[in-house]
């Protein structure tokens, strides 16, 4: 199979994962550890979303995001994680050339749609807190709906140029990714040619995009967290604070470890820690998110006892 790129012909045609290389005792090991984390990791998501679309205590702006947080969450988990799962049982870890791209593709665009949806959490924590009179009347129906439609959708539209840009990039051997994953790092280092404005280009839009929504959601905190202080009742701060620090964490989690790979890509991270960072926001981040959200909120922790029919009912007689 020949696949042809730049008026070059690459005659790669699939690329050897080599994950995480070690005895095949260690390998099942791994197997083992990492299913326990996707299971837990997608029922713990699928919790939230059945809680937010169960209790309609739950319909409000700030829970319907969350509930879209979290299936992208499944989603963005089940790009990477279900093949590496199956490499670890492999001899061979060969992944095609076509199968490589398409989780390369939408690996990242889910993972970017998680950065706009923290956007648009942030921007809806500072209406109903610093604009808490004039929210009802900003946040609408078709508001709220059309931010659920641009969190999905913008990642996929975005990531478009950059997955075609390296896709069309000249491959003619070796074919052996170090990593778990189809990376544009160690894709681009395959190539047979350094191209260097395709990597400018992926390195601008990298910035751009994790700067721009970091600094939006910094901003959008900082200005809620000044609003909170300004607030004379105690219980208030109290809850304010609660709902922000959840939020942060997650930022927190997700920005900080995204940003130290792809940020500047080809920076000269060892292999083993990409690897690493990499397991840490594809793999730990999406297990912890759950946790997170759940653990600290009284209406969520409330709807997920009712979705698991662990509410009591306490009857007078």
């Amino acid at each position: 199979m020949n696949v042809s790129g730049k008026g070059t012909t690459s005659s790669v045609s699939h690329f050897i994962l080599m994950g995480f290389p070690s005895s095949p005792e260690r390998q099942l090991l791994y197997f083992g550890l990492f299913s326990v984390t996707y299971i837990l990791t997608l029922m713990g998501n699928a919790a939230i979303a059945c809680a937010v679309l169960w209790d309609r205590r739950l319909h409000t702006p700030m829970y319907i995001f969350l509930g879209n947080f979290s299936l992208l969450e499944i989603c963005y988990v089940t790009t990477s994680v279900p093949n590496m799962l199956a490499n670890f049982l492999s001899t061979t870890k060969s992944i095609s050339f076509v199968s490589c791209f398409a989780q390369f593709y939408f690996f990242f665009s889910f993972g970017c749609d998680e950065g706009f949806y923290l956007c648009i959490m942030a921007f809806d924590r500072y209406l109903a807190i610093c604009r808490p009179l004039h929210y009802p009347r900003i946040m609408t129906k078709q508001l709220y709906t059309g931010l659920v439609i641009f969190g999905w959708s913008c990642g996929f539209i975005l990531f478009l140029s950059p997955v075609v840009l390296i896709s069309q990039l000249p491959y003619c051997g070796p074919n052996i990714i170090n990593h778990f994953m189809c990376d544009p790092v160690p894709l681009m280092m395959l190539s047979c040619s350094e191209d260097k404005t395709t990597q400018s280009i992926y390195s601008t839009f990298n910035t751009v995009f994790m700067i721009g929504t970091f600094l939006f959601v910094i901003c959008s905190y900082a200005l809620v967290i000044l609003s909170v202080l300004r607030m004379p009742s105690a219980a208030s701060k109290r809850k304010a604070f609660s709902t922000c620090a959840s939020h942060l964490a997650v930022v927190i989690l997700f920005f900080g470890s995204v940003m130290v790979m792809y940020v500047s890509p080809g920076s000269g991270h060892p292999v083993e820690v990409q690897k690493i960072v990499t397991l840490f926001y594809s793999v730990i981040t999406p297990l912890c998110n759950p946790l997170i959200y759940s653990l600290r909120n009284k209406e969520m922790k409330a709807a997920l006892r009712k979705v698991f029919g662990t509410e009591i009912t306490v009857h007078k007689a």
